[in-house]
């Protein structure tokens, strides 16, 4: 491994004992077919079942080719893969998860659009299968992203991606907590492109993300590379406060014309609760981009690194 390999392939792992052996079978036999120079940088994100075990055998087996990063604790699949890309020494840089829904025989069609001199090579899953909520949540989300920021992925949840060393060099350097590596690169590139991929039903074990873990992310995406949501509620803010200041003007006047009156009483509770609700919604929507700042401000690491298994030591930045 005294060399930089061409391409290297960065997989973070979390429990995913059950699916590792099929995994190691499938990808090692894909990337040799490719003939070219390769390493294999296995993130190990504080797995709880054996996964951090089988993947010192296949260190073992192939240590010329395989290299593992291991976590003392769980930091996240984003820390993991920040993790990978600063360990990881190819020219070009493929990310891919470790349940097989990417099969790992498409990565010679992104290595393909590299060599062609695209920097960043995004991936949409053809005929997906995962569940009808996950297809719809999708599809919902990258409209209002779309509308809202500057991003540009046809298929965020795709793990499957290929990066040049550019690009690479610039996430390494981006010192953001909540870090979005596929919408940063696409910002980052100078030639990026998308491509059509294979999509497969998980081999094995359950999914990580959950409908809240789902929410949460995009969430962050859309509060992290834009204002527009809190320029948007101020406007809504705005466009209250003056229904509202005419809807006291009408009820000073009615007052002063008419006399005071108890009818009407439960609809101006309503219209109070309106307005608390909104506040309400103002207050949480600000108290994520606070928050954000909260977590930044601290400058805690992303991960810590427990060790490295390699065959050449070296140096590592993290």
């Amino acid at each position: 491994m005294a060399a930089a390999p061409k391409l290297s392939i960065v997989i973070p792992v979390y429990n995913e004992e059950a699916v590792l052996p099929t995994l190691f079978a499938r990808l090692y036999a894909a990337l040799d077919a490719l003939a070219v120079a390769y390493e294999v940088v296995f993130v190990n994100d504080g797995s709880k079942d054996r996964s951090a075990a089988l993947l010192r055998e296949q260190f073992q087996r192939r240590p010329a080719h395989t290299r593992v990063v291991l976590f003392h604790a769980n930091f996240g699949q984003h820390s993991a893969v920040m993790a990978g890309l600063a360990y990881a020494r190819g020219e070009y840089i493929v990310t891919l998860d470790a349940d097989l829904q990417n099969p790992p025989e498409e990565i010679g069609k992104i290595l393909e659009k590299l060599d062609q001199g695209y920097d960043y090579v995004g991936t949409i899953r053809q005929q997906r299968q995962d569940v009808f909520w996950r297809r719809a949540l999708s599809r919902g989300v990258n409209k209002i992203r779309e509308w809202i920021t500057p991003v540009r992925i046809t298929d965020q949840g795709c793990m499957m991606r290929g990066y040049a060393r550019s690009v690479v060099a610039a996430l390494n350097e981006t010192r953001e907590v909540n870090t979005f590596i596929p919408a940063l690169a696409s910002l980052y590139a100078m030639r990026p492109v998308e491509i059509p991929i294979a999509h497969e039903e998980r081999h094995a074990g359950q999914s990580k993300y959950s409908l809240y873990s789902l929410i949460r992310l995009n969430f962050d995406l859309v509060t992290g590379f834009s204002v527009v949501p809190l320029q948007l509620f101020s406007m809504v803010g705005m466009v209250v406060s003056g229904f509202s200041a005419l809807l006291v003007a009408y009820l000073f006047v009615r007052r002063l014309i008419i006399g005071p009156e108890a009818e009407g009483l439960f609809t101006l509770f309503g219209i109070v609760f309106l307005l608390i609700g909104i506040a309400l919604f103002g207050i949480g929507l600000l108290g994520e981009y606070v928050g954000r700042i909260y977590a930044q401000v601290r400058e805690r690491p992303r991960y810590i690194v427990q060790a490295v298994l390699e065959a050449e030591s070296r140096d590592a930045a993290q």
